[in-house]
């Protein structure tokens, strides 16, 4: 079995605010392993979000711990590329932050977005891309400082149905292809079966985990071709079931 990336143990997490505290996590236990896609999913409002700020080392626990090895790479709900910077610029942006802006990791980050279809539009601007190409470029940006474990909120959720479809089985190849441990954030049962090797269910806030299951897709990780096989309906099903308690 390949080591625990990143674990969460016993972990309780209180916001303190003028009206009052409110407790977004309680006693949250689970684990990522090196390599693995897990999927976090949850009722609105009950601290997913909290859960990934958490996992970041943003917040710090009101009590138990948080472990992760290595360093972290952060998604957002929208692709916040700067309208001004050229597609090469910002992807390269977080090697400018990290001073880790060599000739050498540029050309790391470039042939990454060569790989990945946008070597045409390294020196076009966001507006000038779609919103897939875009996703596509916040993905290669976060890829870009290579860390150890990618955290998603929601990259999805600003996307129409159909761009969505697309750029989820985009994000999926690259994710797999680079070998790289990812945890999701999501609401939507679907994209978590889709893309996962495991999913966790949340309670209602306080969050803490409910159920915990490792889906049997076999050696299938393309999200269009899971949402084809039977057991995909069986496992909407259940985990539909296990949210809506």
């Amino acid at each position: 079995m390949k080591n625990e990336i990143l674990r969460f143990e016993d972990v309780t997490y209180t916001y303190h605010t003028r009206r009052g505290e409110t407790t977004a996590a309680a006693d949250l236990t689970f684990s990522v392993r090196e390599g693995e896609f897990v999927a976090v999913i949850g009722p609105s409002g009950c601290g997913k979000t909290t859960l990934l700020s958490l996992a970041a080392g943003l917040l710090t626990p009101s009590s138990g711990k948080v472990t992760r090895q290595g360093s972290c790479g952060y998604m957002l709900q929208k692709d916040e590329l700067f309208p001004w910077r050229t597609i090469e610029k910002n992807i390269c942006l977080p090697l400018e932050i990290k001073r880790q802006n060599t000739a050498e990791r540029r050309q790391q980050a470039i042939a990454l977005a060569q790989k990945y279809g946008l070597g045409d539009f390294l020196g076009s601007y966001p507006a000038q891309l779609s919103g897939g190409m875009r996703q596509r470029a916040a993905l290669i940006r976060t890829l870009a400082t290579e860390p150890d474990i990618l955290l998603l909120d929601e990259p999805f959720s600003a996307l129409d149905y159909q761009t969505r479809l697309n750029v989820c089985e985009d994000v999926s190849s690259i994710i797999r292809s680079e070998e790289k441990t990812a945890l999701l954030i999501t609401h939507d049962i679907s994209e978590a079966i889709s893309l996962a090797d495991r999913v966790f269910v949340l309670t209602k806030r306080p969050a803490s985990v409910a159920y915990g299951h490792t889906l049997d897709f076999g050696d299938e990780t393309r999200p269009i071709k899971r949402r084809e096989m039977p057991q995909f309906s069986a496992w909407f099903e259940l985990l539909w079931k296990e949210l809506n308690k």
